[in-house]
């Protein structure tokens, strides 16, 4: 297997990471660079709990081969959401509306509604469905989580 390094721009950080070319976009940031906030759910891209942003559009990073990024790519994981102590407010929101119960999706959902927001700042709750569509609350958190929409959308 050949291996390559790679230039990316991790949570805001620039980054030279050696990687195998069968390296999936997940194992690297969970086994090369510690990042476990993305987790493997499913492998098949079903649950949304291995979701991070590729310059600023969420992706599952368990079906992204590392070795296709391209170069400079810009890759968000929930670590990169707080600014040092200072929680991000989508962080905050979920923390507030209690969007969480085993937290095994919220780093996924998290970038998701970040993603989200971005495109659309006030969402109707049905839209946020759609938009959160393919991610999985296996504790059923759905409308504390769509609380959280809310109070990032406005009143």
């Amino acid at each position: 297997m050949s291996r390559r390094t790679i230039s990316l721009k991790i949570n805001g950080e620039d980054r030279r990471v050696e990687i195998e070319d069968n390296t999936l976009l997940l194992d690297m940031l969970r086994d090369r660079l510690g990042l476990k906030a993305a987790r493997d759910g499913c492998s098949v891209g079903a649950c949304g709990s291995c979701t991070v942003l590729l310059n600023g559009n969420p992706i599952s990073s368990c079906l992204k081969l590392a070795s296709t990024l391209p170069e400079g790519a810009e890759i968000s994981t929930a670590e990169g959401l707080a600014d040092g102590e200072r929680l991000d407010p989508v962080q905050e929101a979920f923390l507030e509306e209690g969007a969480f119960q085993c937290a095994f999706c919220t780093s996924g959902m998290m970038l998701a509604v970040k993603a989200l927001l971005a495109e659309n700042s006030t969402p109707t709750d049905e839209e946020a469905k759609t938009y959160l569509n393919g991610h999985y609350c296996r504790c059923g958190s759905y409308p504390e989580i769509l609380k959280a929409v809310r109070r990032l959308s406005g009143p």
